[in-house]
């Protein structure tokens, strides 16, 4: 019997936990601009560019999981940058170089949400 070859797909969803689900729901609503696809008891669900991003409060005994970085994705970095910055959105640095790839420039900055996930914007931007 011959083996089935199995391939992933495109990732079709991630989930963080959250210690207050309506903190974070604002923060990624209001502040981040995701738009909110809907929620259920103790979930709310967001469109992050075609993946759906969960959020999700701890189920009994288990805390507020930390390690995963989401990196959104945005054209003009310092503009992207500036206009969250506007909204409360709490960098840790500014937009900085991340490498020279050769055919462009890979830019990143970093934020935290209310429940201290490390995520960020990042952009490749043409060299000149």
């Amino acid at each position: 019997m011959a083996e089935a070859t199995i391939a992933l797909g495109p990732l079709g969803q991630i989930a963080l936990t959250v210690a207050d689900l309506a903190a974070a729901t604002e923060f990624y609503r209001e502040r981040l601009g995701l738009p909110f696809l809907f929620a259920a008891p103790n979930l709310a669900f967001f469109d992050c560019g075609g993946v759906r991003l969960m959020l999700a409060t701890p189920e009994r005994g288990e805390a507020v999981a930390q390690g995963a970085t989401l990196y959104f994705t945005v054209g003009d970095i310092h503009a992207a940058h500036r206009a969250l910055a506007q909204r409360g959105v709490p960098f840790v640095d500014a937009p900085h170089l991340i490498a020279d790839m050769g055919s462009y420039e890979l830019w990143m900055a970093f934020f935290h949400d209310p429940d201290a996930h490390l995520l960020g914007i990042m952009a490749e931007l043409p060299k000149e």
